[in-house]
């Protein structure tokens, strides 16, 4: 299928690859399917990018390069929601909030997409009682302070 983005102009897309919100997601019940679009091969970014609504697409990553230490629980209602029969089939991805300069964006741990990768089903799962902020920074502290005083810096450069 041709699919009008946000980001990537008309893309040919596989209409099986689309992930099934039943309910939406949280502030757009009426998005109900979505495909999560690599920002570049390899890269830990991807723009989750509603099927119905080119303008709609939200930035997000896989929160594991980030955050190595992230974790939580799914409650049962949400693993029969999502028919996980196995931790093989997860992917969590975080919606993120780019910020110029990049060092400043965000991710938002307190509400992650949860996805069952064979059964294409999806949901946002907002987590409670967790330690977790909707805003913790990409960037650690310390190698944001170092990139303000690198005027050159990418958030894809690499120290050599």
């Amino acid at each position: 299928m041709k699919l009008r983005t946000k980001y990537f102009g008309t893309v040919e897309a596989d209409a099986r690859e689309a992930v099934v919100f039943s309910q939406g997601i949280p502030g757009f019940p009426d998005e109900t399917a979505f495909l999560f679009l690599p920002l570049a091969e390899d890269s830990p970014f991807f723009i989750m990018q509603s099927v119905k609504t080119p303008a709609l697409a939200f930035v997000t990553a896989d929160p594991f390069v980030f955050f190595p230490d992230y974790e939580f629980k799914l409650n049962d209602a949400t693993i029969e929601q999502l028919e996980l029969e196995s931790e093989k089939d997860v992917a969590v991805y975080v919606i993120l909030t780019v910020k110029e300069p990049f060092s400043e964006s965000t991710a938002n741990l307190v509400a992650p997409v949860v996805v069952n990768t064979r059964k294409k089903i999806g949901k946002q799962v907002v987590l409670e009682g967790t330690p977790y902020r909707v805003a913790h920074r990409l960037v650690n502290e310390q190698e944001a302070v170092q990139r303000k005083g690198d005027s050159h810096a990418r958030p894809d450069a690499k120290n050599e």
